[in-house]
């Protein structure tokens, strides 16, 4: 698993892994509510990574852990 940052943009979400500094912009988000936010999480790039669903934070960025499914880094 890996320490990532989401930010909020003009054009969605982006994703930023500082260990790597890979950032790239979110195509999807499996669940994107108040109530449950996180889930599977599509980057432009074609890379997926799996974040556990939670409420959704009250600020961005936002720091949380990420596991790896699929794709390119």
């Amino acid at each position: 698993m890996a320490n990532i940052m989401i930010r909020k943009s003009d054009k969605g979400y982006v994703f930023y892994m500082p260990k790597r500094d890979i950032e790239d912009s979110i195509v999807s988000m499996e669940f994107d509510s108040p109530e449950k936010w996180g889930g599977e999480i599509k980057l432009g790039n074609g890379g997926i990574y799996y974040i556990e669903p939670q409420v959704a934070p009250e600020r961005l960025p936002y720091s949380v852990r990420a596991k790896r499914i699929d794709g390119v880094e």
